[in-house]
């Protein structure tokens, strides 16, 4: 009976980690619709910068977002390790690009420390929290904020 007393004190999240250049990131694994290994992306002419192109995915067409250009990471050629997220956010399905995929990563509440403010910066918005682990630090991202509504808006444009 006390274990479960605890548990709903200290409930606990699941997280699908990933790399970015040498940081951890984690996406709440319910956001997470699925993960593909890289698969040939058709670039659209006109898109943002930070859009690498299409996919068909089942019969859907989903944008790719390239996640190192949109959060101001050096460019790095995709490669064996390279993953697509998959990421359904409000309404919208989106594909990520990241380096690599980890594991899944079940976390406390109590683990988990509020994202420190670091100003107005882009990336600020969508952190929704941190958690040290023995591997190093976690960044949580919330990946309803990780476009804008404009952004959103041009996305579903394309």
């Amino acid at each position: 009976m006390n274990q479960m007393v605890e548990a709903q004190k200290n409930p606990i999240s699941r997280w699908v980690t990933f790399r970015l250049a040498d940081e951890s990131y984690g996406i709440d694994v319910m956001q997470v619709r699925e993960v593909l290994r890289n698969t040939e992306i058709s670039p659209v002419p006109g898109a943002p910068g930070y859009v690498l192109g299409i996919i068909n995915l089942r019969g859907n067409v989903v944008s790719i977002i390239d996640t190192r250009t949109r959060f101001g990471l050096p460019i790095h050629e995709a490669d064996d390790s390279s993953r697509i997220l998959i990421l359904e956010t409000a309404d919208t399905v989106i594909g990520f690009l990241v380096d690599s995929v980890n594991d899944v990563a079940e976390l406390n509440a109590a683990d988990i420390e509020p994202a420190p403010d670091t100003g107005s910066g882009n990336t600020a918005n969508y952190i929704s929290g941190l958690s040290n682990r023995e591997s190093g630090l976690l960044i949580l991202l919330d990946s309803n904020k990780m476009l804008t509504e404009e952004e959103m808006m041009e996305l579903n444009s394309l």
